[in-house]
């Protein structure tokens, strides 16, 4: 038998990247001010109290002393708080005089985030004089512009009419994300995977933050430095919308960065010798990644969910219809108004896409009219989340599990024995006494095989 199950499409947040990182990179990006106080935002309430009481301490604290600043019955928030410094490198287990195991302080990082939160030292912000630029841009302007250049590439994924403007390096890295591949069957034009599918259901703000980690996986096979792109996003992260900021200074590395940010959206540069550039609201607090909600808003929410299925959407965005299209069947579409019905068969179609009802149900939320959520109930009727959700559970009611199958043993005793053996393993999936029948798992098929030969010999 075989293991089916839905693959999630993954975003980590900023924490679970640097983890992964090595921890000669880790050391040098706690060389810039940015990156101390982007860390420090994301951590958990207990893991910034264990910082703050150690950010003027200059030498180690025994383990015990920091221990006792916490409550027995928080005593698991504090054993995951000292895995996440731990893991961040942000501090370090040492010895004292005497062998006492004590926490010490990453050093750079102390520095560092001092300097954020107390002043002094050089300037870790974005802040060259500029004189005033006679074509600058409002923020309306750049919310326009940040939402055309992002929907380029979500309406490339979908496959709509409008392809056009997205370069071979967005392509790139839609492939190797694994939200687009290759099709044989048409000369490898990419096409959208399961992973695809469930990206485009994503909140705007997990998008950008899961391409760009794809993007940064490449960047060195770009003859780019790591350390200085992630430096760069950081000191994005608390850029001021509306402000322009200078490109003086830059490498050539970090010019090529800030023009790919530019056709994802992220940054608006006029042109590429204008020697500034304006950050967008994608850029704003980009590291706070899937757990950001400042851009999940129903302020432009376009859709009216009703109890009998019919989805309105007052839209005249062929990507916001496509997207509709994904779990609903189009009935109608008029010049700012399309209707659309939830069937069983429609969201069977997108759950056989990797699409599942959590994300549907959390998508309808994210884009409800404004006036149904001022109206009293739920925006989105329970009796249409309760059958999307009753649709998905259709598909998941059997569990393959891979396993291999033993019978026809020649007595009773030889099936008791094999049987007894597998459940002291604990990897029997299903017996059947009466027809001596016994399926076990296939990581013990190995161990149960090699009992029985050793049992049959004697």
């Amino acid at each position: 038998m075989i293991q089916a199950q839905n693959k999630s499409l993954v975003c980590k947040n900023l924490h679970d990247y640097l983890k992964t990182l090595p921890s000669e990179v880790l050391d040098q990006l706690y060389n810039h001010p940015a990156t101390c106080l982007a860390v420090f935002r994301e951590l958990p309430g207990l893991a910034k109290q264990f910082i703050l009481r150690l950010l003027h301490v200059q030498q180690a604290v025994p383990q015990a002393v920091v221990s006792s600043w916490v409550t027995h019955q928080y005593a698991k928030d504090s054993a995951e708080s000292k895995e996440t410094l731990t893991g961040l490198r942000l501090w370090y287990l040492t010895a004292m005089p005497g062998g006492l195991e004590a926490w010490m302080l990453n050093g750079t990082f102390r520095a560092n985030l001092r300097m954020c939160l107390s002043g002094g030292g050089q300037p870790w912000t974005m802040s060259a004089y500029l004189e005033h630029d006679p074509r600058g841009r409002d923020v309306s302007f750049l919310d326009q512009y940040a939402n055309e250049r992002w929907e380029t590439v979500l309406h490339y994924m979908v496959a709509s009419s409008q392809q056009g403007g997205i370069s071979a390096d967005a392509v790139r890295t839609l492939l190797q994300a694994g939200l687009m591949c290759p099709d044989e069957s048409q000369d490898n034009a990419p096409v959208i995977t399961r992973s695809g599918f469930q990206f485009l259901l994503m909140e705007r703000a997990s998008q950008v933050w899961f391409f760009i980690l794809q993007y940064l996986d490449s960047v060195s096979a770009r003859g780019m430095s790591l350390v200085e792109c992630l430096s760069f996003l950081f000191q994005l992260s608390f850029s001021q919308l509306g402000k322009d900021y200078s490109t003086d200074g830059m490498s050539n590395g970090l010019n090529k960065f800030l023009q790919h940010l530019r056709e994802f959206g992220l940054l608006y540069q006029r042109k590429r010798t204008s020697g500034r550039f304006y950050p967008t609201r994608l850029a704003l607090n980009i590291c706070a990644g899937e757990n950001k909600t400042s851009l999940v808003s129903n302020k432009d929410g376009y859709i009216v969910v009703e109890t009998n299925y019919r989805i309105y959407a007052y839209t005249d965005s062929s990507l916001q219809i496509a997207l509709l299209g994904l779990f609903t069947e189009i009935l109608y579409r008029f010049p700012n108004l399309s209707v659309g019905v939830v069937t069983r068969d429609s969201c069977r179609q997108a759950f056989r896409g990797g699409i599942t009802a959590t994300q549907i149900i959390r998508f309808l939320n994210m884009h409800v009219h404004p006036k149904s959520v001022a109206s009293p109930g739920p925006p989105v009727p329970p009796t249409v989340t309760d059958q999307i959700r009753l649709w998905e559970q259709e598909r998941d009611r059997f569990v393959f599990t891979e396993s291999v199958l033993y019978n026809q043993f020649l007595s009773q005793a030889d099936y008791e024995t094999v049987k007894n053996y597998a459940e002291g393993l604990g990897v029997v999936v299903w017996c059947k006494d009466d027809k001596r029948s016994l399926v076990v798992t296939k990581d013990g098929h190995d161990d149960v095989k090699r009992y029985w030969r050793q049992h049959s010999r004697r």
